[in-house]
Parts: C-alpha cells; structure tokens; sequence
C-alpha cells in the first residue's frame, strides 16, 4: 500500500526543508495566512475522499463522524489560528528590572518559528491529529514533516498525494511506511517531534529524539476516570459517559476508562447507560453509525480483556443484545463491574469498547486511587456541589478536566490540550499551541546610557560607589 521512504531520503527531505525556512526567513503573516488557508482548502475540497479512505481503513466508520472530528474540527482549528495570528505574532512586551528599565531601556519576548516540525499521528483520529498540531505549527511559522500511522495505509497514502498537491515540497513532507520507517523519523535532527499514540512507543520516540536533542511533545492518554458524586444526576451521567465512550467505538485516548459509580445507584447506571446505548445504537451488527474496530489485533486484545474477566467470575453486563461480531469486527460496549486489580483490562489502557464500573460509598476511595495511579490524559466529574468538585480537581492531577460531561476540553479550542507524567508531556492548540512550536526569544535594549559603567559595577571597581550600592539592595 503506501510507499516507504528510507532514511537517506528522509534526511534529504529534511535538508531541503531546513534549507528553504533558512533562505526564506522568518515567515510573515500573510505566508502563514495562506498555507493555513490551503489546509482548509485540502479538507473541504476532499473531505468526501477522505471520509472514504477512514471507512475502508476501519471496515466500517460512518462517513459523518469522520466529516464531523477529522474534517469540521481540523478547520475550526486552521480558522482560529487564521483569526489569531496577527495578535499571536506580536512581541510581547516585559517590563526591564530596575535599573535596567531606565533611560531608555526595553525588554520584549518575540516568538520565532523554530525550524522543521515533525508529527507523528496516531491511528484512532489519524487526520485530526495531523492537522490540529499543524494548524499551530504553520502559524507559528516552521516547515513541517508529516509521519503518518501504518494502520491507516489508505489514508495515509492520500494525505501523502493531497499535501504534493497543495503544498511544495520545500513547505511540508508526508513519509510512510511502518515501524522502521517510524524509528527513523524519530532519530531525524528535527527542531520539535510531537507524537500522537501509545506510552510505550512515546517512551521510544522521546529516547530516539534525545540523541538530536530533538524537544518533544507527547500526547499519551492513559486510563482516564470518572467519577459520580452521590448528588448526581444518575440518568443525566450515564447519558454523557456512554455517548462519549461509542465515541469512535472507544478507541480514543480521552474515552472513559472506569466510573466511579455511588454503590447504591450502581443498578440504576446500568439501566440508564444500557437505555441510552440502545437509543443511539438499536442495533451493533451492521450498523454503519458504529465504529468498527481498527483491525483484527485489537479486536483479539478488547475480546481477550472480556474473556479474562468472565474466567475470573466478574460481573459483565452488555448494553445491546447483539453479541460480537467478529467479522464486522465490532463489539457493543461492555461494562465490567468491579473486577480485580490483576486483570489485564484494569492494568491497561482500554482503548476500545469496555468501561469498567467501580463501586465506593466515600468519595476519599475514589481520590486515593486516582492519586496512586499514573496521571490520566483527561478526568471527568459529574455532580451538583461545587465544594466537591473543587476537591477532586485540586486533590488529582491529569492533563485537562472535564465538568459534567467528558471528552469536552478538548474541544475548546483555546484550552490547552496534553497530558501530565505517564499521559503526556508539553501542549498544544491555541495560543499554547503557537508557542509549542515557538521560540520564546529574549530581547533587551539598552538605554541611552551604560547603566554599568554608571553605576561602578564594571571592574575596577569603585569601592566607594560599590559598597553604597550593594548595602542599599543587599537587604531583607
């Protein structure tokens, strides 16, 4: 399917990219203005091509979800770097410290690309993620290479022929292939690597990219929680979190991995959550609203998590009756209550059609556990009191949070998105986004006068003027 690009290719691509954001300078507005607007242009102009290729990628992914998360989404990001650009561009004034701000003197910050940017994108929202980070790359002015996932090789193979037809080659590159392809880009002398995917890969590609020196920004996910408070409403919670969890079928890195539910309404969730899966999904089997999953790897890996639940005499409760259906490669969500910490389904990340469903009756158990696992990508809480809620965002950390629904954060788009310890490391979208991909330059100006010289702070040194001096700002 998509071709493979060697190393040395690689390399030579990245050299013409270097070369051309050295020879051509520092982008200006309306440069950055258009190479946003031809992204726009790639997305509408293909958007049914690309819908599509999703499609056959997955075995089975409604062409309106796609339109909706990989094609709307890409543009209100590439729209709103558009709108901000002339005030993200500006110097940022800082005031000079005394007396360095007398006479004259002048302290800013100016935001410069920083060079050739590299994505890699993940398989689960595989446009998305090549775009949302490229908006705030090409408006903070650099030159980007483009790694997408091998598990969409369709795709993928368009994105590579869309950008040769929108962009030169000395403005952005699209490399594929598989693993070996991956590791290479990674060890290329890129100025910024933004990685979209697995903790175990982000660990490899932060490894590879540190013997260039090379920054990162990993964006990881992790088992994101939720918690029910006790004052809730059940019905109104479970309608939020099942509808985010069919999101993609589940395979998404903010999805809800385990609720918290008040052991007493722990019945009335199931009800309301298998009443709202119904709702939206009458029927799993052959229904084109539900997301098939990515391939058969994963299917074996979520049905594996199931079979090791039920050997184990836990609790599952489907919220459809049709069963699994291997072929179609699609699994109805499944509610695992209360399973035992040595299953692999609590051990990982789920990334697919499970949530698990974990009792308490003193909302300090749901804080502990939380705390004494490693930080998730998003947390969600679903409650009346805002005492509470103010408790749970400051007693746990994870990259965002979301109030009585889930996923949401990051939909805002000038809300920075990323993770925090095992989800991620560093943000973007928005303005966060533009100085991701930006170097903060210091600047200072000197007065009319050496300040230095002035003040006898220059050797030889004048003790008399010294001694004033340092007595005067040498104090408590």
């Amino acid at each position: 399917m998509n071709s493979v690009v060697n190393p040395d290719a690689m390399q030579t691509q990245l050299q013409l990219l270097k070369q051309s954001q050295r020879v051509g300078g520092i982008p200006d507005a309306e440069t950055r203005r258009n190479r946003l607007q031809r992204c726009i242009d790639l997305l509408v102009e293909n958007q049914d091509e690309l819908a599509s290729a999703l499609d056959e990628d997955f075995g089975g992914r409604s062409p309106y979800l796609s339109k909706l998360s990989e094609v709307l989404m890409p543009i209100n990001h590439l729209k709103h770097a558009i709108k901000h650009l002339h005030k993200w561009m500006k110097a940022e004034k800082r005031p000079a410290m005394f007396p360095m701000g007398l006479l004259g003197g002048k302290a800013r910050i100016e935001y410069q690309p920083l060079g050739v940017i590299g994505i890699m994108s993940p398989w689960n929202f595989p446009l998305a993620m090549i775009f949302h980070p490229l908006a705030n790359a090409l408006a903070a002015g650099n030159r980007v290479m483009i790694k997408p996932s091998e598990f969409n090789p369709i795709l993928a193979d368009l994105v590579e022929r869309l950008f040769g037809q929108y962009f030169n080659e000395n403005e952005i590159a699209v490399v594929n292939g598989g693993p070996e392809t991956g590791a290479a880009f990674a060890a290329l002398d890129l100025d910024h690597i933004i990685f979209t995917g697995a903790t175990s890969i982000g660990r490899m590609v932060m490894q590879t990219a540190a013997q260039n020196l090379t920054p990162v920004t990993l964006e990881l996910g992790g088992k994101s929680p939720t918690i029910i408070s006790r004052g809730a409403d059940i019905a109104k919670a479970a309608n939020a979190i099942v509808s985010g969890k069919t999101m993609n079928a589940g395979q998404a890195c903010l999805s809800p991995d385990y609720v918290f539910v008040p052991e007493p309404e722990l019945e009335n969730f199931i009800a309301a959550a298998r009443d709202t899966f119904q709702g939206l999904f009458p029927t799993v089997t052959g229904n084109s609203d539900y997301v098939a999953l990515i391939n058969s790897r994963h299917y074996a890996r979520i049905t594996g998590y199931l079979e090791e639940a039920k050997a184990a005499g836990v609790r599952i409760e489907p919220l459809s009756s049709d069963s699994y259906n291997e072929e179609e490669q699609r699994i109805p969500v499944q509610l695992v209550v209360n399973p035992g910490e040595d299953l692999k389904v609590m051990q990982d990340e789920i990334f697919g059609p499970v949530m698990i469903l974990k009792t308490y009756n003193e909302l300090s158990v749901c804080i502990d556990y939380i705390a004494e696992h490693p930080h998730p990508l998003g947390l969600y809480y679903f409650g009346k009191d805002k005492a509470e809620e103010q408790y749970v965002i400051e007693s746990t950390q994870s990259g965002g949070v979301t109030i009585n629904d889930v996923l949401m954060h990051v939909s805002n788009i000038d809300l920075p998105f990323g993770g925090v310890g095992n989800s991620g490391i560093g943000n973007y979208q928005g303005y966060e986004g533009f100085k991701t991909f930006s170097h903060a330059r210091s600047v200072y100006q000197q007065g009319w006068v050496n300040l230095a010289k002035l003040a006898g702070t220059n050797p030889p040194y004048n003790a008399e003027k010294l001694d004033k001096l340092l007595a005067a700002q040498i104090k408590k």
